[in-house]
């Protein structure tokens, strides 16, 4: 599969949309995205996601429907590591000190708990593989 980075910006806006609605038509994606481009044009877009290897079709009646190939766990724990990898120089570390810098004021005392909770969890598995 090619990697998410060698999407084009309306290629990514195309997969968004996808992942959302679980798989469209090239009319619900011309519908979902913003400023669209022709018909044609969202049709040859996603012809270009179906040769990269990220989308699937299938016939739904007279029409098509295009679906991801990769779960949305999966891209989206993709993307975060390309995010980590270009923005914090590879430290989840920097990341998730970054995420809770930007949002600290809309962290709830619940969240925090189960951030702490799920630190712990991650240390004592590690601690287990050892």
């Amino acid at each position: 599969m090619v990697e998410a980075t060698q999407l084009s910006r309306r290629e990514r806006q195309i997969m968004d949309i996808l992942y959302r609605l679980e798989g469209a038509s090239a009319k619900e994606v011309m519908a979902n995205l913003a400023d669209p481009p022709s018909y044609s044009t969202v049709r040859t877009l996603l012809q270009k996601l179906v040769e990269k290897g990220h989308v699937r079709i299938s016939e739904d009646g007279p029409r098509y429907r295009y679906h991801p190939l990769v779960d949305s766990a999966k891209a989206s724990q993709t993307a975060l590591q390309n995010v980590v990898r270009t923005f914090f120089q590879g430290s989840p570390l920097l990341a998730v000190n970054s995420l809770l810098g930007m949002s600290a004021d809309d962290i709830s005392d619940e969240d925090m708990a189960e951030l702490t909770a799920l630190l712990q969890r991650t240390k004592e598995s590690r601690g287990s593989k050892t």
